[in-house]
């Protein structure tokens, strides 16, 4: 079935490349209404649908762009939040262009959602299923999916810094997986990318606080990092989140060795280019328990961040 929350929830902080404050508010929504978000400082406001035909190519986040100017940034951790406890959907009301940055993972958003519940609808859920693989390419790097029947995030990166080097991962997310090893996974950079982000007028508000930084072979963001591999795993992290703009959730194994989030949505607009590549799908009771959200209202965060099971 179909989920939602059960009432709103309120999240504050600053816009990671403005560095301006910004506040974003999760307001429950009816069966079939999606996610979409709201710009409320604009006036009149504009409402931008969660869904890969409004993402417009950026390096450094997602970007959704309705076609006439009026654009949201970096929606990517809150589309992996809600995407990992199965909420389908939400109004998301946003102060300005940017959403939030929090401490640059998905944990203080899923953490809201669990503290306010998720309510389910009588309706049914459809998915998408994968019925033959699809890959993008730009030379080292890709992305593909193929058919599986659920969904499994596999990564590889390499970076020269020894810090992160090269890690892979995969893993299935079914039944709160994202919650337990991917949610907390914060977004990562070098302090060179910094440098040069900050001199272009970007970044402006990042910190060691709301992003792993790392120089060589040293961490500088305080008290090092959360998982030996967490690095990939944010990866993985802004894989569900770009692909959870599909606008249902995705039966199908995704696998991205140095992908981005523009070749992940490259990937998505292959696929739906291609009506012999995926069908829609009712979730049967069966199916519904191997989707991410399955299971999480079980879940809640302490005050410290850590992840408990009731």
């Amino acid at each position: 079935m179909q989920a939602t929350l059960k009432t709103n929830v309120i999240f504050e902080g600053v816009g990671l490349h403005s560095g301006a404050p910004a506040r974003l508010e999760i307001r429950p929504a009816p069966a079939g209404h999606g996610i979409v978000f709201r710009r409320i400082d604009l006036k009149p406001s504009v409402d931008i649908p969660a869904r890969w035909d409004f993402v417009t190519p950026s390096k450094l986040c997602t970007l959704l762009d309705n076609g006439q100017g009026q654009t949201l940034s970096t929606v990517e951790h809150i589309m992996a939040a809600l995407a990992g406890t199965g909420i389908h959907n939400a109004l998301i009301e946003v102060d300005g262009p940017e959403v939030p940055i929090l401490d640059g993972s998905a944990a203080p958003f899923v953490a809201g959602i669990l503290r306010t519940g998720i309510e389910m609808h009588a309706e049914p859920l459809r998915a998408i299923r994968v019925l033959r693989p699809v890959e993008v390419r730009d030379g080292e790097s890709f992305a593909r999916l193929r058919p599986a029947d659920h969904l499994e995030i596999e990564f590889g990166i390499d970076f020269v810094d020894e810090a992160i080097g090269h890690q892979e991962k995969r893993l299935d997310m079914a039944n709160g997986a994202f919650l337990r090893e991917l949610a907390d996974s914060r977004t990562f950079c070098r302090q060179s990318d910094v440098d040069a982000m900050r001199k272009s007028g970007l970044a402006l508000g990042g910190t060691y606080l709301n992003a792993v930084v790392v120089d060589g072979a040293q961490v500088l963001s305080p008290g090092g990092l959360r998982h030996r591999d967490e690095a990939v795993r944010h990866k993985m992290l802004d894989a569900m989140g770009d692909l959870a703009l599909a606008g249902a959730p995705l039966l199908a194994r995704y696998t991205g060795h140095r992908a981005g989030h523009a070749m992940t949505n490259r990937l998505l607009r292959e696929l739906f280019a291609d009506p012999t590549a995926w069908t829609w799908e009712i979730c049967s009771p069966s199916l519904e328990e191997r989707l991410p959200g399955a299971g999480v209202a079980n879940y809640r965060y302490a005050a410290e961040g850590e992840l408990l099971v009731r």
